[in-house]
């Protein structure tokens, strides 16, 4: 089944079918979808998450098992299930139910104080790395996040032959070789692996909520920390270095983790500009991606 065949329609069947309890909710799609679910609003107090794709499904049983563990452990709301729906003939794949949190997207335009807005998302991050007990370790489930940045290498370097005279790839590629040369002695902890706008939640400015743990892992925290380069600038960047506890080689890897997805990004913008400025805002970057990797040479040239 498609990402484009799951309507409200067929998640209202679901409903009725299965949680017969909320059956006669209203259905509707909510404003800004992801990628790997498909997300609805049911009634007021709740929403349902549907894997796009058979890759996805791993994702449901790994956060029906963790987030109400993780819940309690942190310092902001993060999506706790309600109820786990089946495979069937009309869905293939497992699917959740969760309360609704309130708040918006984070967007620039959304933030009082990008300071504020960074010590925050430390905080919480620091939380998330304290929590016990270990969970599942990366794979396939959490798309590498997690795991070694390496995992790209020949997807970084394939993008940067291709992108050769349009940005920098010999500065570019110093960043990716320190990236895969940095290696951590420091223990693995617990990573949410999709820290981005668009699974942040704001309300008045602040830090109200943190969606979407399909990624999480138990591994190397870098992968979290792309945000610096692609929302974040000047003291709130500083800020969020100072606030997230990581071992100093983190920081290198993270931006390899940071300039893989930038490269994506420009490889997209020379394919379909207007895709892919569509794709930047849908994962909440406040960036261009010319101007992340800019920003990712220059920290990592005052950082040698």
């Amino acid at each position: 089944m498609e990402k484009a065949d799951i309507t409200a329609e067929l998640v209202a069947e679901l409903i009725a079918a299965q949680f017969p309890e909320w059956a006669g909710l209203h259905v509707k799609p909510v404003d800004l979808d992801g990628w790997d679910n498909t997300t609805f609003r049911l009634g007021p107090a709740m929403l349902v998450r549907l894997p796009s794709a058979d890759g996805y499904a791993a994702q449901v049983d790994k956060e029906q098992r963790w987030l109400p563990v993780l819940a309690p452990q942190l310092p902001l709301p993060i999506p706790v299930p309600l109820g786990r729906g089946e495979p069937s003939a009309r869905f293939p794949r497992p699917w959740s139910v969760y309360r609704w949190l309130d708040g918006e997207v984070l967007t620039s335009e959304r933030v009082h104080d990008a300071v504020t807005l960074a010590s925050d998302l430390g905080g919480f991050l620091a939380a998330l790395y304290g929590c016990a007990p270990e969970g599942p370790a990366p794979g396939a489930h959490s798309f590498s996040r997690g795991g070694p940045v390496a995992t790209w290498d020949d997807e970084v370097r394939s993008r940067l032959e291709a992108l050769h005279g349009i940005i920098d790839t010999a500065a570019a590629r110093d960043v990716w070789e320190t990236a895969l040369s940095a290696r951590s002695e420091a223990p693995s902890v617990w990573v949410h692996g999709d820290i981005t706008g668009a699974n942040l939640l704001v309300r008045a400015g602040r830090l109200a909520a943190v969606l979407d743990f399909g990624c999480c892992a138990y591994g190397d925290p870098a992968c979290d920390l792309a945000i610096a380069w692609t929302f974040l600038e000047g003291e709130a960047r500083s800020t969020f270095k100072r606030t997230v506890p990581v071992e100093p080689s983190a920081w290198a890897r993270g931006r390899g983790w940071a300039l893989w997805k930038a490269l994506n990004h420009c490889a997209a913008d020379q394919e379909d500009p207007a895709w892919a400025e569509h794709i930047r805002r849908r994962v909440g970057w406040r960036l261009l991606p010319g101007d992340v990797i800019a920003a990712l040479i220059a920290d990592h040239e005052q950082s040698v």
